[in-house]
């Protein structure tokens, strides 16, 4: 293996604490399939079989309903053009997804109005929410949307965070303390207020929640790398290197920052939680992203309203929320036992 023994004696160990080792194949399990998500959840078919010739329209341009010799120009509605087939026995033939709905479709064609009940043969397997949307397609989608999400802003903060805290941590002095005056007023800043107030001038989008968090959020990461990089840069190794000509960049690149990577890796999971935390809590509050955008915080809010005629809307949500934060914390706890830097310390 490439790995250093090192790294590969953490990962052993990570193995060896089978809750978080557990926790984190059932992970990158989910965020596989949010890749693809369109074959398992979506209104249209994976492949369509008709007159001989195959079509798939899950990844291609929208098929209107007269490609399939149905008497409108509009998309498709696969389920019925699979009704159609089953009746009319010339052996076209369709395959559709597990569940035949996307997330942002109103589906109207049950007896009762919605919110409807989970139920088997409709294919809406834990019920409608109040406008007939299918809740288990936008938990899904929701999922995705939330993880990826989180994963920018890990990403964002971290990288900014990174770079400033190792520039305090390496340099000190004044530009230390500079800097630790900007990061203590920077952490004053209400995010939530500053949200609203967002929200209340222009239409919140992702892209600008990010910026909004990313703007507020970066200090955390700034502290632990300037403690980290402070310890560091006194150990022998860097003295050294510094003796032998080695410029700033190169210090900090290749022999600070390696043997600071523990913290960073260790805090993924908690900022992960963190993100999935804050985004469904601003959709519940109304702050976050813009209707009908799926998401766990909207269904949150309508399973509260509802919860009296329609509780499966509300415990849909609570229940993945509980258990992608629960998956989340406990692969944070195993990755800091196994990557403890008390146990072995990584000197290049």
């Amino acid at each position: 293996m490439f790995l250093h023994p090192t790294v590969r004696k953490r990962l052993y160990q990570f193995t060896r604490i089978k809750r978080g080792y557990y926790s984190f194949l059932i992970m990158v399990a989910l965020i596989f399939l949010t890749f693809i998500l369109e074959l398992l959840i979506h209104s249209r078919a994976i492949v369509v079989s008709y007159q001989g010739e195959l079509y798939f329209p899950t990844y291609t341009s929208i098929k209107s309903g007269q490609t399939f010799g149905l008497d409108y120009q509009y998309e498709t509605n696969y389920r019925e053009l699979a009704q159609k087939f089953k009746e009319e026995e010339k052996g076209d033939w369709l395959l559709m997804p597990i569940v035949p709905f996307n997330p942002y479709e109103n589906d109207f064609s049950l007896e009762e109005n919605p919110p409807n009940p989970p139920s088997w043969e409709n294919r809406h397997f834990i019920g409608t929410d109040t406008s007939g949307r299918d809740i288990l397609a936008r938990l899904f989608y929701g999922f995705r949307v939330a993880i990826y999400f989180s994963f920018a802003l890990y990403i964002t903060t971290s990288s900014i965070g990174i770079l400033i805290g190792s520039l305090m941590g390496y340099f000190g002095g004044w530009f230390d303390m500079i800097f630790q005056r900007i990061v203590e007023i920077w952490t004053s800043i209400p995010t939530l207020y500053l949200i609203i107030i967002m929200a209340a001038l222009v239409t919140p989008t992702p892209y600008l929640l990010l910026f909004i968090l990313v703007f507020a959020g970066w200090t955390g990461m700034t502290w632990l790398m300037r403690a980290e990089i402070y310890r560091e840069r006194s150990r022998q190794y860097c003295e050294a290197a510094r003796s032998m000509g080695a410029s700033h960049w190169r210090i900090i690149t290749k022999h600070l920052l390696p043997n600071s990577m523990v913290p960073i890796i260790a805090a993924f999971p908690f900022q992960m939680v963190g993100g999935i935390g804050a985004l469904t809590s601003l959709d519940y509050l109304g702050y976050g992203l813009p209707i009908p955008t799926p998401s766990w915080g909207e269904l949150l809010q309508q399973g509260q309203e509802s919860f009296d005629f329609a509780p499966w809307i509300l415990l849909a949500p609570s229940g993945a929320t509980i258990f992608i934060l629960l998956l989340f914390t406990f692969i944070g706890e195993a990755v800091r036992e196994s990557f403890d830097p008390k146990q072995v310390v990584l000197y290049e």
